[in-house]
């Protein structure tokens, strides 16, 4: 039986993903989110505080998330209760709000980042005039959750973009609100991102009764 020139074991080669945990990154349960923040708390992290709480909220990608200027997030002296940008991916719009919490911990990151609207939330550290990168946002995360005892090989940046989706919809059901969230311009991605299967579907049916 001949074999495809693409298999890895042709070439004697480690299959990129070997020893990896493969499919979607787990959301994290609002324990957790606790968990993370009194870690940065407790070690005086306030950039990465900041950069946590916009996570959660935001369901940005990390490729948006690390782009985003301070006039994207502030209006006249303080941070806006709702933001928009442009993703990467789509090239169209997506609309997220700013809760308490992320607004208190940019606020305070803010006054120590300093700098004008058009500068990046979160410099690099190599190029201040740069921003962050996603491989140092994605390393950030593993540490986050390592430090609280999950497996980062469970978890990513997409978990971050995942954990309130994943909790706003087990609790309304409601996929048209997740997809405009997310930005997706497909229901069925939406559907796929978050694993809704049919267990999900009976389950918000036995809800109602008729």
């Amino acid at each position: 039986m001949g074999h495809s020139d693409l298999d890895p074991a042709i070439h004697d080669r480690r299959p990129w993903n070997a020893g990896q945990t493969i499919g979607p990154k787990r959301p994290l349960k609002p324990r957790d989110i606790w968990a993370i923040r009194f870690f940065l708390d407790e070690h005086k992290r306030i950039r990465d505080r900041a950069l946590f709480d916009l996570a959660i909220d935001s369901k940005l990608r990390g490729c948006d998330l690390v782009k985003i200027r301070i006039g994207d997030l502030v209006s006249g002296c303080a941070v806006r209760n709702r933001a928009t940008v442009i993703q990467q991916k789509t090239r169209r719009p997506v609309q997220f709000e700013i809760m308490t919490e992320a607004r208190k911990s940019l606020t305070v990151w803010l006054e120590r980042r300093g700098g004008s609207f058009l500068n990046f939330v979160f410099p690099s550290r190599i190029d201040y005039q740069g921003h962050l990168s996603t491989r140092q946002y994605a390393r950030l995360v593993d540490e986050w959750v390592s430090t609280v005892g999950l497996d980062k090989r469970e978890y990513g940046t997409h978990s971050l973009r995942r954990t309130k989706a994943s909790i706003i919809y087990k609790a309304t059901g409601n996929l048209r609100a997740v997809q405009i969230l997310l930005g997706h311009t497909n229901i069925e991605n939406t559907v796929r991102y978050l694993g809704v299967d049919i267990d999900d579907a009976l389950t918000l049916s036995e809800r109602t009764e008729v």
